[in-house]
């Protein structure tokens, strides 16, 4: 009978009749050179790294700084992904996208067999499109987790996203990238054979969101995947924010780092809430737009192009996102009301998501004029029954565990 405690020097032990003793494991993270998904798996490996456990993460060379301050160890690989925050350098063709993916998968595979070869890892976790991790654990016998850092898959999604699954499968190119999947799959060894099921049903999951962002999440199976809410880390590196005196209540306005290169819908913004009375705003633009672009700032406007953005949260009234997986999960976990400007891929799901929950309106990048904008800000801050539903949701988000939880369920893993 063995028993798994954490003793004070946070290492895993094992208690065998009587008998204790500490290890330390070898853990592999894989993932892509993408901040969407690096982002959300670094506090769980900073938390296994302080629990005396020896982390090798794969990404490319680019991602070193993020990785090696969790306190692993980056092994880098070349990358066949564009390292750009741009979207409008990826392809737009369902088809051409997996590609891109299978042939990043391709790259990083001798180097995650070399990792085996050399320093075989007790577990393998891996992001969903680090799915490199699964196959070569697979091949390998060692057992893989995956680290979902968006919505799973729940039954009947395969019925309820046929036309997407059709684009792929018959779309031009479609059954050669396919073949070339089953190939790369059957190379590797792999448990599971068929890419679609492959891709879309790990064997078992941690989903790194609040459940209450997921999709028909009565038809998650529990026994496949759990979650565990947004995973925080230590953030005193990224400074600190202070509520200006005589600030009655604060907005936060960002379209996050990728999609910030919309000078017109910053313009609206400043006139949906410059010198709006009792309100100050919080207007982070990012990298791409000249500050010039803005015109006049009201003198109740702070602009930046990044911001502590979880700490400035904490001290907000209203959130004007683009709904990212991250933000949207940082605004129910302050109990924060949202304004949804979604901008692309599952923005739109997420917005949509919110706004069911009660705790948000959507307004879409043309419809977010200033009329509209602070009409949806003083709508969702006076209603008591959104702030209502807010303190619900935050106390569910913050009874998933976060960090803890999951890095107890991936030493769970071990066992």
């Amino acid at each position: 009978m063995r028993a798994f405690r954490r003793d004070g020097s946070s290492r895993l032990t094992i208690s065998t009749k009587g008998t204790t003793m500490t290890r330390s494991a070898h853990i592999a993270m894989v993932s892509i050179p993408a901040h969407g998904h690096v982002n959300p798996s670094l506090a769980v490996v900073a938390e296994l790294v302080a629990r005396g456990h020896r982390v090798s993460y794969v990404n490319d060379a680019s991602f070193a700084g993020p990785v090696e301050a969790t306190g692993a160890t980056l092994v880098p690989y070349p990358t066949a992904l564009p390292l750009t925050d741009d979207s409008q350098v990826w392809l737009q063709d369902p088809v051409a996208i997996q590609n891109l993916f299978l042939d990043d998968a391709v790259a990083m595979t001798p180097v995650v067999r070399r990792l085996f070869e050399e320093d075989r890892p007790d577990l393998v976790l891996y992001d969903i499109a680090g799915f490199t991790g699964r196959a070569v654990a697979e091949g390998h016998g060692v057992p893989a987790l995956q680290l979902s850092p968006t919505y799973v898959a729940w039954q009947g999604f395969e019925q309820d996203m046929a036309e997407v699954f059709e684009a792929i499968r018959s779309g031009p190119g479609g059954p050669a990238y396919m073949r070339r999947f089953a190939d790369w799959l059957a190379e590797n060894g792999t448990v599971v054979r068929d890419p679609e099921e492959f891709k879309a049903l790990p064997a078992r999951a941690l989903a790194l969101i609040p459940r209450a962002l997921q999709p028909n999440a009565d038809r998650v199976d529990p026994a496949r995947y759990t979650f565990v809410g947004q995973c925080f880390g230590d953030r005193s590196h990224q400074g600190g924010w202070q509520r200006p005196e005589g600030a009655e209540k604060v907005v936060l306005v960002s379209l996050g780092s990728a999609f910030t290169h919309q000078p017109a819908f910053y313009r609206e913004c400043l006139r949906a809430f410059g010198d709006l009375p009792g309100w100050h705003v919080v207007l982070q633009i990012g990298k791409h737009t000249d500050l010039a672009e803005l015109g006049e700032v009201p003198a109740n406007v702070e602009v930046h192009r990044w911001v502590p953005q979880f700490d400035v949260l904490a001290k907000a009234d209203a959130f004007v996102t683009h709904a990212g997986m991250g933000g949207s999960s940082e605004g129910l976990y302050h109990g924060v009301p949202m304004i949804a400007v979604p901008q692309a891929v599952d923005q739109f799901g997420n917005a949509d998501k919110l706004v069911e929950l009660g705790v948000a309106r959507r307004l879409d990048t043309e419809q977010a004029t200033g009329e509209a904008l602070r009409a949806a800000l003083l709508e969702l801050t006076g209603d008591p029954e959104v702030a209502a539903r807010l303190d619900v949701l935050r106390a569910e988000a913050r009874a998933e565990g976060g960090t803890a939880r999951a890095a107890d369920l991936v030493e769970a893993e071990l066992r």
